[in-house]
């Protein structure tokens, strides 16, 4: 990224060509370095002797631009190690990206790279920027010259990379460096994150990514970086189409995308679902303080856009507080007689430059708020210019203030003036509320304590014998009082649990454990018990044990499953609430855990979050508070909340058991019945799977 010579190796004088776009960048962009055209049959390419390879220049080469047809790659790669050249940035397409001949000769190439311990960008991307004034190297082949800035962008997509750099330039938005990655066959997105992370020159980090290489090496980077530096990320691939099919709860419900999601969630980087929505936030990171919290207070001239932001907000979560009396009075001895001082403040439309500048003034402020969002709809008789100039008096430099100028072309007067006092304008208040709403969370992230991996004593050498016993009877699914005995070895508490081969004996464990009981099919043919009755409820006598014992007998018949039945008793479980945790194996990421409402529900409701394995104590209680029945967890009209030491350490416990057990596929613990403090929390059924591969 800061190279003192260039090798344009495929530089040309054809019109439309990218070696020709690439060395014209570099010149135009007035790089501070020496540039060497490799080129086999030229001697002059616009104006600058070229060489017919990099091995005929007589300086020394620091980084290679590669524009030449991919069969030939490979050579220019071995010609540039030969040479001494540090690093290559591979231009050219048709390698992983067009298929298997394409894999090989990429391999190919990374192979040179690594032989003479070079380091390489691409191949298939769109080149590299630094716009330090001590480089000033533009190596891409787009036509946009990008203005300097403390924001730093990578992405896999070229041609993505190039309508941001526009947008960007229209923004007013500069770069201190850009880099496509292409395929990644060499750096990748967390080498960009490890080199910015040492850059003074940037601030802000900007990312479109569409795979991860390494997840984890990322999360360990990214958790880091973003207490410093904000990251912001567009993923794509949000959609479910490649799932991995899964027969458990927790398999079934982790979609393509959560993954992904849990890794941002847990290292404070910041998504985003569209470009224009990284531009909404980036504007905002670039030019405002981070708000301190969620109370936002709203400035008008229209009553129209006024509810539509304070929809916006509550939507988001965020709050639209009343105006304290204190401010209130403030307000009235400055505005006209008559106004209704609330939030949103409507000073009405034919409000000017000296209503919205008082305005401002005092409710930037007044402590109620943490934002201001001051929206602006130009009426004929009052001059945006004005306005915007008010506007910028009457800004507090430490609240943080998003303007809205809805009926304004995005390049007027007003804008501009906004824009230069570092004030993002809007065109509608709804992308306000969702950028507020982004920055809150960051914020909260990094007030956010780090948290701990505790380490608890277990009872390893039981779950151990019991998954060799499995193993060795080559059966992968564990299920009955063996999975509550995994469970119980590590620390997590379990429903009473007795298993009968007839009526009479289930009578006798009933008496055993205690009326009233919960009686279940007991067979690993039958995955969910519930869908086919195989579960009777409330079980008070041995007169109603015998009855179901016949029922369940039936049931097993009306299904077509062969053999004697056999039942679990448990003892009846009441006064919580049913929850899930679980984990799912993701071959990219590795062990994910899961929480969230359990019982029938589970697959109904979808109320689950993940976290990508080990747990911190922090993580466990975020993904408790981050479902949406966590109202009925903390206590709902009138219930009282369920124990959340005894829920986030079952949590971290389940944790320890996937980080201790890499054999395990998948794990369900379902239901988890979630009590009051007092009252033993306890898991009623729970399933593993093993990995094929297992031992």
């Amino acid at each position: 990224m800061r190279p003192r010579s260039i090798a344009v190796i495929g530089a040309s004088s054809t019109k439309n060509s990218i070696g020709r776009q690439i060395l014209r960048n570099l010149i135009l962009y007035e790089f501070q370095g020496k540039v060497f055209p490799v080129n086999l049959k030229a001697d002059v390419i616009q104006s600058i002797k070229a060489y017919p390879s990099v091995l005929d220049i007589p300086d020394p080469v620091d980084l290679a631009i590669v524009v030449v047809p991919r069969q030939y790659v490979a050579k220019v790669a071995t010609q540039c190690g030969k040479k001494g050249v540090k690093g290559m940035v591979v231009i050219t397409a048709g390698f992983k990206e067009a298929g298997r001949t394409g894999v090989q000769m990429e391999k190919e190439i990374l192979e040179i790279t690594r032989k003479y311990k070079m380091r390489m960008i691409g191949p298939n991307c769109f080149g590299v920027v630094n716009t330090d004034p001590a480089v000033r190297m533009n190596a891409t082949f787009g036509k946009t010259f990008p203005g300097r800035g403390k924001i730093a962008f990578v992405t896999q997509s070229g041609a993505l990379g190039e309508a941001i750099m526009v947008k960007a330039e229209e923004l007013g938005i500069g770069f201190s460096m850009v880099a496509s990655v292409g395929n990644k066959a060499d750096i990748s997105g967390n080498d960009m994150l490890e080199y910015w992370s040492h850059d003074s020159d940037t601030d802000i980090i900007l990312m479109y990514l569409e795979n991860f290489g390494n997840p984890r090496k990322f999360i360990k980077i990214a958790r880091e970086l973003s207490r410093r530096k904000p990251i912001v990320v567009v993923k794509s691939g949000r959609t479910a189409q490649g799932a991995r099919a899964a027969s458990s709860h927790t398999g079934s419900l982790a979609g393509m995308d959560i993954s992904a999601e849990a890794l941002f969630v847990q290292s404070g980087v910041i998504r985003v679902d569209t470009v224009e929505a990284l531009f909404d936030l980036t504007v905002a990171l670039a030019n405002q303080p981070i708000p301190k919290g969620r109370r936002v207070g709203i400035i008008t001239n229209a009553g129209g856009p006024a509810i539509l932001a304070t929809d916006s907000l509550i939507s988001q979560g965020l709050e639209a507080p009343p105006i304290s009396e204190k401010t209130k009075k403030k307000l009235a001895e400055k505005l006209p007689p008559g106004l209704n001082i609330s939030n949103p403040l409507d000073l009405i439309a034919g409000a000017g430059p000296k209503e919205f500048e008082a305005a401002m003034r005092i409710m930037s402020s007044a402590k109620e708020f943490d934002a201001i969002i001051p929206i602006f709809v130009p009426p004929i008789t009052v001059d945006p210019k004005e306005v915007s100039r008010a506007m910028v008096r009457g800004l507090s430099k430490t609240k943080t203030t998003l303007a809205c100028f809805m009926g304004v072309t995005t390049g007027s007067e007003g804008v501009s003036i906004l824009r230069e006092n570092s004030i993002p304008v809007y065109q509608f208040p709804e992308a306000i509320g969702k950028t507020l709403e982004r920055l809150t969370n960051y914020r909260e992230w990094l007030d956010r304590p780090t948290g701990q991996t505790p380490k608890f004593k277990v009872k390893k050498s039981i779950v151990s014998a019991i998954v060799k016993s499995y193993q060795d009877s080559d059966c992968a699914e564990i299920i009955g009082s063996d999975a509550l005995t995994i469970l119980e070895a590590y620390g997590i508490p379990t429903a009473g649990y007795l298993v009968a081969d007839s009526a009479q004996e289930a009578i006798s464990c009933a008496g055993q454990i205690g009326y009233p009981v919960v009686m279940k099919i007991d067979s690993p043919k039958i995955l969910h018990k519930t869908e086919v009755g195989g579960v009777i409820l409330d079980l008070r006598s041995a007169e109603e044990i015998s009855a179901a014992f016949e029922k369940l007998q039936a049931k097993l018949v009306k299904n077509k499953i062969k053999g004697a039945l056999s039942v679990s008793l448990q003892s009846m479980v009441k006064g919580g609430v049913e929850t899930v945790m679980g984990m799912t194996y993701d071959p990219t990421f590795g062990p994910l855990i899961m929480f969230g409402l359990g019982g029938i529900y589970v697959e109904v409701m979808k109320d689950v979050s993940f976290r990508i394995n080990p747990l911190t104590d922090m993580a466990a209680i975020d993904m408790i508070k981050s479902v949406k029945s966590y109202p009925l967890l903390k206590g709902f009209r009138g219930s009282k909340s369920v124990s959340f030491e005894a829920l986030s350490g079952a949590l971290l416990r389940l944790s320890q058991l996937v980080v201790d057990f890499p054999q395990f596929q998948e794990i369900d613990v379902n239901p988890f019945m979630s009590c009051p403090a007092g009252k033993r929390s306890r898991a009623v059924d729970a399933r593993f799977i093993l990995q094929k591969d297992a031992g």
